[in-house]
Order: C-alpha cells, then structure tokens, then sequence
C-alpha cells in the first residue's frame, strides 16, 4: 500500500529540550519522513502503514537473538551520529535495497557491504536521483511500498548554528576563496614570467650559444710584454729619487700606449702589412668580418677591439694581446707594433736631446766665430803695419839705443880725457866730436821711432797698444771658445742620458692553439646580459604601473 502524505509549509526554530517532542514508541511501522532535515524539528508528516501482515511479535526470531548484530548496533549507537547522518544512512540503505530495521541497522548493512553511508559520492547520488522530484514544498512524498521496510524515526534533536558560528564559518569560507584567488593568480603570474623569460632570456643566450659553439670563427692571441728604460743612471737630488723606477718612464709609457691604440698605428699596420685586407676574408664569420666598403671608422673599431693593450703603473709593464684569425698573422701584427713602439720612444727622447744640445751648438759656433773674427783682425794689424810683433820691434830699438848710448859714453869719456891735456890734438878731438854728435843724432831717431808718428801715421806706441788689444781680444775668444766646448760635451753626455729605450720581456710567438671564442663563458655572459636587461625593463615597468595606479 502506498501512502502519500502533502508537505505543508512551516518555520524552523530551535529546538527546546524542555518542549520536545516525545519520539513515538516505534512498533517496527514507523520511519522518519524523506523531508525530515534530523535537527529535532516537527516532521513535515507521519505516516503509519497499515497493519502489515508480519507483526512485530512475528519477526523472525534469530534476528531478535543475534548477540553479534546487538554488539554492532550498540557501538554504532556509541558513536554519537547526527540525524541528519542516520537520515543519509538510511536513505542510501534503502537506495542499494537492503532490508534494515532501523537507522542503525542500515549502517550495519551498508559497512558490511563495504559502503561508507558519509562518503561524498554517495550523497552525491543521493542528491542526483532527488533532483529529479519537485523541489516545491508542496510536493508528495511516496513512502516503501514494503511496509516491512519502515525505519523508524530514532534521531536526537540538535540545535542549530549561532550567529557568531555563522559569521566564523562565513569568513572561513571567504578567507579560503581569497586564498585560492591568490593561488590562481599566482600560479597565472608565475606562468607569465616562465614565458617572458623563455622569450627574453633563454631563447637569446641559446641563439647566442649556437654562435658561439657552432658559427664563430676561432681567433688566436699573441701575448707580448715590455717596458721603457731610462739610460740615466742614478743621482742625487729630488729628481734621482725616481731615476731607474717605473715612475721615471711613465709618461713615455703612457704616450705609447696611447700611439699603439691611435688610428695612426692602424694605418702603418694596413699599410705595411694589410690590416683590413686580413678580416675581409670571406672564412671569417659575419659578426666579425670586416666589410669590403667599410669606412675607416669601422676598422678602427676593429682594431680597438683586436688589439689590447694595458700599461702596469705598479711594474712598469706594457701589455699587449692582438688577435687574429691565424696564429702566424698574430705574431706578425704584434712584432710590428713593437717596432713602431720602439720608433716612437725614440722619437719621444729625439727632441729632448736636440732641445739640450740646440743651445750649446749655437753657443760654441759663436764663439768660434768671433775667435777667428778678432784673429784675422791681429794679422790685418801685423800686415798694416808691418810689424809681426810690437814687443820685438820696440825691445830690438830699445837694445839699438842702450848699444849707441855706451858707444856716446865711450866717446864722451874720451873727449874729456883729451880736453884735460893742457895742449889736446884738435886733429883727434874732431873727429871724436863729429862721432859723438852722430851718435846723439841716431840715438834721437831711434826715440823718435817708439813716441812720434812714422810713414804710417802711428807711432810704435800706438801700433803696441792695438796688437796688445786685438791679442788680448784673441785670448779672450779662445777662452769663450774653450768654455762653450766643454758645455757642449757636457750637453752631448746629458743628452745621452736622457735616452729612453724598450725593452722586450716577452717576445710574440704563434700559438697553436684558438683563444677565442671562449663559448661557455661567452654564453653565459650573454645570459647575464640578458637577464640583466630583462629585470630592468621589468622593474621599470613596475615603477610606471604602480606610480601610474598611485
């Protein structure tokens, strides 16, 4: 027989313990309605069945006895299930078509089977074969068509949630859809960024490390080392302090440096072996082929870029690297640069020598000038006058005249003698008196010659004094002449001190084996390159996204 009872509408409220309603002594007929939600509200309906024709005293005897079921339902009682538990466990009993008696027994039945009555799957089923009735609550309600299958209602009534309960449960439930928004968020950020940096960061460094391992053409390094010296040896003073020490030569160092990495280097170099002609060979990658048209800005670059050279201010050391597609070439291109190096430092020490030797030149050639302007002048005055030399000339007259003054003496002394006799020979006395008067006369002449002009206008006097000065202008010279020699010999040893040279410490020699390209270094550098710029741009635009939202 079958029942249908009409649901009427109705208002939940707590249960009250004191008002409750006492559960109906259960005969083995009665089961809790399907609508019935288990928190101790009214039943929406109730229904009996009629007398069945089993009775409850009828029923079978072995399942009234059966200690082990009474043990089984006695710990599911213990367990403290819910209504709405008991309820769900019924009705998926009743779904699978097992013969309970009660709520407990159709827990029994369903683990015996193996079927958890709380599994989520079941009560999904449940809910999937109700959605097909109507959910108005006027709906009917069909009970069992066995009537021997009626559970009766055992459930304890329970209260419901407060409202600070449903305000926590509310927020959870908030809190954990926050929670798996960010998560969503998260794991779709997270997809993005692995997506740039393939693009901007991966793909780039292994198109770069393809190049590098598989295109690039292997270039080959010739390492020199040398340094400049001074010949100055080592003195006193402020200024011998450096002398022999790298700081001494550091200018020169530093200016050839700056010659060898100049475009004038590079142009000697093209010139006198072929520079650009070298790296237009067509063997050469792209990347670092230098075009056939290419400008000479172009193949500076190229030059600047293979040809390396530091200076060591703490050694003194010039270091140069040149590289080159073949070892010979290499090798070839370094020793060229060393001999234009070794060009301009003496081209560097060239005019400081000349500087200091410039002034001691002009000074000597001067000197020597006026020498044999003022010696030329003495032998004029020699050959004007006639006279090789004024000192001889006045000592022979002034010997003539002392020889002519005893002989008028002599002569004098005689007369005297003779004027004494009482009756002197006048035969002899004039004779003698015509004698001394000859003499006195040339003796005159002989004075006359050293004070008073002669045929030439100048006395012997006069004639002395101009060859004592033009020998005196002579000496002078010769001593101006002799101090200008000795500063330009001091001059020639300063200079020669002042004389810088190079010398080679490490000569260039062939390698034979590639220095470049160093591919995994190469790559990852480009890496970091790259990662470098993409973190930039990226916290760049994250600047401008939050100043733009701010």
């Amino acid at each position: 027989m079958t029942i249908k009872v009409k649901a009427s509408r109705f208002r939940i409220r707590r249960a009250d313990p004191a008002k409750a309603v006492p559960a109906a002594k259960s005969d083995g007929n009665d089961f809790l309605s399907p609508m019935d939600d288990g928190f101790g509200a009214e039943p929406f309906a109730t229904a009996r069945s009629a007398p069945s024709a089993a009775s409850p005293t009828e029923a079978s005897p072995e399942a009234a006895v059966d200690p082990k079921m009474e043990v089984a339902l006695e710990s599911i009682r213990r367990e403290g299930l819910t209504g709405r538990q008991l309820r769900l466990a019924r009705r998926v009993a009743m779904k699978n078509g097992l013969p309970a008696t009660s709520d407990f027994d159709a827990i029994r039945l369903l683990r015996a089977r193996g079927i958890d009555p709380f599994q989520r799957n079941s009560m999904l089923e449940l809910v999937a074969s109700d959605g097909k009735a109507d959910p108005s609550p006027s709906r009917e309600l069909q009970a069992v068509p066995d009537a021997g299958n009626r559970l009766p209602q055992i459930a304890k009534p329970i209260s419901l949630p407060s409202t600070g309960q449903r305000a926590e449960q509310s927020l959870a439930a908030d809190v954990m859809k926050i929670q798996r928004d960010m998560a969503k968020r998260r794991r779709r950020k997270l997809i993005i960024m692995n997506v740039r940096l393939f693009f901007f960061v991966f793909l780039p460094t292994l198109l770069a490390g393809i190049y590098y391992y598989k295109i690039a053409t292997p270039m080959y390094s010739t390492r020199s080392e040398f340094v400049i010296q001074q010949a100055e040896p080592k003195g006193m003073g402020l200024g011998g302090l450096f002398s022999g020490t790298q700081f001494a030569t550091s200018q020169d160092s530093i200016a050839v440096q700056g010659y060898l990495q100049s475009r004038d280097a590079m142009q000697r170099l093209d010139t006198d072996i072929g520079f650009r002609s070298h790296f237009n060979k067509p063997d050469i990658d792209v990347l670092q082929r230098l075009a056939p048209d290419a400008t000479a800005e172009a193949a500076y670059k190229l030059y600047r870029r293979n040809v390396k050279i530091s200076y060591d201010p703490t050694e003194g050391l010039i270091r140069m690297d040149v590289i080159a597609s073949d070892p010979e070439t290499a090798a070839s291109f370094s020793k060229a640069l060393i001999s234009y190096a070794e060009e301009q430092v003496d081209h560097l020490t060239q005019r400081l020598r000349e500087d200091q030797m410039q002034g001691s030149r002009e000074s000597y050639a001067e000197a020597e000038s006026n020498m044999l302007a003022v010696q030329r002048n003495v032998v004029e005055l020699q050959e004007k006058f006639k006279i090789l030399s004024s000192e001889v000339e006045a000592s022979l007259i002034t010997q003539q005249v002392s020889v002519l003054e005893t002989k008028l003496s002599q002569d004098r002394l005689s007369l005297a003698e003779m004027e004494a006799n009482k009756q002197p020979n006048q035969a002899r006395m004039a004779p003698l008196k015509q004698r001394m008067a000859a003499l006195d006369a040339e003796i005159q002449s002989l004075r006359a010659k050293l004070t008073e002009a002669g045929q030439s206008g100048l006395s012997l006097a006069e004639v002395q004094s101009e060859l004592l000065v033009a020998k005196a202008n002579v000496e002078t010279r010769q001593l101006l002449l002799s101090q200008s020699l000795l500063s330009l010999e001091t001059s020639r040893i300063e200079a020669n001190r002042q004389v810088r040279y190079l010398s080679l410490s490490v000569s260039p020699v062939a390698p034979d084996e590639a220095a470049f390209p160093r591919s995994f270094e190469n790559t990852m550098v480009a890496m970091m390159i790259f990662m470098g710029i993409y973190l930039m741009i990226s916290m760049t635009a994250a600047i401008l996204r939050e100043q733009v939202s701010a």
